[in-house]
């Protein structure tokens, strides 16, 4: 079982103005200190979109859907910078109805997001997807009458890119991508009622649980749950049991990409485990 007592206390520790707003956020629904939105906001470029720290100055999808997470963490996904972020993100998507970075990050973007590489190009399709999904409905909810549209005000870029998703299971129902592609590609097609395909993609997960890192887990158990699946279905139980087992003495999660980062995967694994 998850110690949720040290997990708050690692953050509060360990992170910074925007780190504890999120805990706050996703702890109570308190309101965010507008320092702290603005601080997640700074740096978005005048197309919607933010650049990556691995160089240049054109928007990332990667890194503009790394900050749609931490609004999102603060409650600030429907602010204007969320929703320009969002209408960026869908027009960037390919005809195929995937996506994929900017040519001019070929030598400098890490693996899961290299642009021409058909298993970064999945990633980034799935990751996408996602965050439309998650604003897209947030922005339905927002505008005061029930939207039935799967995707919300994205509904036909997310159909696209979930029917992308579907197009690419092998028969096995596994994924030519990273395995943690596999985490948002069945949130995606979960959320686009593609259950039978979802279910597929859920139970390769299931059998892989137990050799994934404590950050993929982390990523996983709030990815499912902030897209809505069940927490009593296999896999999310099965997930947040798994972090109860890798919780560090001190409270956190190692992040996959460095000590930096075991804030923001200990606020994945709080998002994905607080009551």
């Amino acid at each position: 079982m998850v110690d949720m007592d040290a997990a708050i206390g690692f953050v509060v520790a360990r992170g910074d103005q925007v780190d504890r707003a999120r805990l706050s956020y996703l702890r109570t629904g308190a309101a965010a200190p507008d320092d702290a939105i603005s601080r997640t906001e700074m740096g978005q470029a005048p197309d919607g979109g933010w650049p990556a720290q691995w160089g240049g100055e054109i928007a990332s999808i990667d890194a503009t859907c790394f900050r749609l997470t931490e609004l999102d963490d603060l409650g600030a996904l429907g602010r204007p910078a969320g929703r320009k972020a969002l209408d960026w993100l869908a027009g960037r998507q390919r005809p195929d109805g995937t996506w994929e970075e900017d040519a001019s990050y070929a030598h400098t973007a890490p693996p899961w997001a290299r642009p021409g590489d058909p298993e970064a190009r999945l990633h980034l399709t799935a990751l996408a997807a996602y965050w439309l999904i998650i604003g897209g409905g947030q922005a339905s909810a927002e505008s005061g009458h029930f939207d039935p549209r799967l995707g919300g005000a994205y509904a036909g870029v997310a159909r696209s890119a979930a029917q992308a998703i579907a197009g690419s299971l092998r028969p096995d129902g596994s994924w030519p991508s990273y395995l943690i592609t596999g985490a948002l590609g069945a949130a995606v097609l979960y959320r686009q009622d593609m259950f039978y395909e979802s279910a597929r993609m859920q139970l390769i997960l299931a059998d892989r649980l137990p050799k994934l890192s404590p950050g993929d887990t982390a990523y996983l158990a709030a990815s499912l749950r902030r897209a809505g699946v069940p927490g009593n279905d296999p896999l999310p139980k099965a997930a947040r049991q798994r972090l109860g087992e890798t919780q560090r003495p001190d409270g956190g999660w190692p992040s996959d990409d460095g000590n930096a980062f075991d804030v923001h995967t200990t606020l994945l694994a709080i998002r994905a485990t607080h009551p």
